[in-house]
């Protein structure tokens, strides 16, 4: 904390002491030969100490410079992939804030084949526990915690996911998860549980996306989830369960987004029936 004043004092010493040596030198009335000599080996280091040299600084500036370049270049080469770009261009997520991705990590594999990856985006990306994470495809799970530089993802399939869904054109509600819910048929592995909560119809071929979450944690609206694949209804429950085959292959993730942004801050207007 007391260098800087501390080395201040001691150049200003020093230029007092040069305007000496310069007024001596002047009057001729001390040999200075001595004093030229005692300067230069003790100034040197002063000089050093006061601040770097100018080669040093234009090193690190353009050391810096070439880091930057090739970061921008980075991340320009991500966001021109042929997957970032087909991802941006769905309907699904416009609007949506998003953070560009690659899996640089996979997990130990479960049941039904991976279930966390690990991506090279973290908190000082802006990326939280509990963010949608999708591809092209559709839904790839949540993000279950995140590190300055890094996030671990849990995908969907994992025994630990559940997601609201909306199925059909319809827009039914009901759950879907890689655990069967009371009722509902076992999925097979790398497929989906699919629980009803209406008594409505169910089909084959129905799409199925995510009903979304308070402030859009964890699981954003509107992203594909998967196909129902196969129908069941009866075994004790009223409404139809069924097994969906998920959108998403966890073998094949490159690029990633991860949903960003802040949840809404200001109260909704209220609306006025009867216009």
């Amino acid at each position: 904390m007391r260098r800087a004043p501390t080395l201040r004092r001691v150049a200003l010493a020093a230029v007092a002491l040069s305007v000496l040596v310069l007024l001596l030198d002047v009057s001729g009335a001390v040999d200075l030969d001595p004093a030229r000599r005692f300067a230069a080996a003790g100034l040197g280091p002063l000089e050093r100490a006061v601040g770097p040299r100018e080669d040093e600084v234009s090193r690190l500036r353009a050391e810096t410079t070439r880091l930057s370049a090739r970061l921008a270049d980075a991340e320009r080469e991500l966001a021109d992939t042929a997957q970032a770009r087909a991802l941006l261009a769905d309907p699904a997520v416009d609007g949506m804030p998003l953070v560009l991705a690659r899996v640089v990590a996979v997990g130990d594999p479960g049941p039904a084949g991976p279930e966390r990856v690990t991506i090279d985006v973290g908190t000082r990306d802006g990326v939280e526990a509990d963010r949608t994470v999708l591809c092209a495809d559709g839904l790839v799970g949540r993000v279950e915690r995140a590190g300055p530089w890094t996030s671990d993802v849990l995908l969907l399939g994992a025994a630990e996911v559940t997601v609201g869904v909306r199925v059909g054109t319809a827009g039914t509600l009901g759950e879907a998860s890689g655990t069967a819910q009371p009722g509902a048929p076992v999925a097979d592995p790398g497929t989906l549980s699919l629980a009803l909560l209406d008594t409505a119809p169910l089909r084959r071929g129905a799409t199925v996306r995510t009903l979304g979450s308070p402030g859009g944690r964890p699981f954003a609206p509107g992203v594909r989830v998967g196909v129902v694949t196969r129908v069941r209804s009866g075994a004790g429950r009223l409404a139809a369960t069924g097994v969906v085959t998920p959108a998403v292959d966890p073998g094949t993730l490159d690029v990633v987004g991860v949903v960003v942004g802040a949840s809404r801050s200001r109260p909704r207007p209220a609306a006025t029936g009867g216009r």
